[in-house]
């Protein structure tokens, strides 16, 4: 359902950067009809984005991120964090006043705030990828200038791509440390179940189509049942079974201990990334 502004008009939305998570952000967004394509607007450096978006969707693009800025009520920033300062830049010089969506990682509201109008709305945001497939989940921490109805406004877009939740600024290090790294972890345990048929003797191709289904499989009676987890995998280990057995040998390998320590590692890296330099 398409989203309106506050005064009941089409929500216009403009991505500065249109690489391969605001791709997707707009796919998204036009699929399910959360925003009517001829009210989307994008620009990049990199023409070949800007091409493939216009032939795909036939939305307008533009070269000039200051047009973003000056015919969108939501402006998403997707570009590298180096280069937020110079858009935000160009954002201010458009005079007008958008809601202004960063998905940059490590730069903070206030960084954001200190290179935009003064009292400029402002949102951050800690995509991930599957983003792509419709799977988004993420994290999004309003500022002060920001009202209950501009952060909800937000909430409906990312919700339209998946689930998002509101969180404090603080919170955002661990969303990524989380759910932003999370699928790169996943992707290597899909590929360890796979190696681990070809080793039982599976072909390639079977052993990772049933990795992933059982991945996909296991997420998705999580979130139907809401039942914990520990609870679930309770029920398919009967004693002295084939499943217990397999779990202990991942208890003996620490591999809860492992994820545990890389959603902290990538946690703390994040925290690095958005001191000053």
């Amino acid at each position: 359902m398409p989203i309106s502004t506050a005064d009941g008009k089409p929500l216009r939305v403009g991505f500065v950067g249109a690489g391969m998570m605001a791709g997707a952000m707009i796919r998204g967004l036009a699929s399910s009809n959360t925003c009517a394509v001829e009210n989307l607007i994008a620009s990049d450096a990199y023409r070949p984005c800007l091409d493939t978006l216009a032939a795909d969707l036939k939305m307008k693009v533009t070269d000039q991120n200051s047009e973003v800025a000056g015919s969108a009520d939501v402006v998403f920033i997707a570009v590298k964090p180096q280069q937020v300062k110079d858009v935000c830049g160009e954002i201010a010089k458009a005079g007008t006043n958008p809601m202004v969506v960063s998905i940059a990682a490590g730069i903070t509201l206030d960084s954001l705030a200190s290179w935009l109008p003064a009292n400029s709305r402002i949102v951050r945001v800690m995509p991930n990828t599957p983003c792509m497939v419709g799977e988004l989940a993420a994290g999004y921490s309003p500022n002060a200038a920001c009202s209950d109805a501009d952060a909800a406004l937000v909430g409906s877009i990312l919700g339209a791509l998946g689930t998002a939740f509101k969180v404090k600024e603080s919170d955002l290090d661990a969303v990524t440390g989380l759910s932003g790294s999370g699928p790169a972890y996943v992707f290597q345990f899909i590929e360890a179940l796979s190696d681990g048929g070809v080793r039982a003797g599976l072909t390639r191709p079977v052993a990772t189509q049933l990795a992933a289904k059982t991945v996909r499989g296991a997420a998705t009676m999580v979130l139907q049942t809401g039942k914990h987890p520990g609870e679930l995998k309770d029920q398919v280990t009967s004693p002295g079974g084939t499943t217990i057995a397999g779990v202990h040998a991942l208890e003996q390998a620490g591999m809860r201990a492992a994820v545990m320590n890389a959603v902290v590692a990538a946690t703390e890296r994040s925290r690095e990334l958005g001191k000053p330099k």
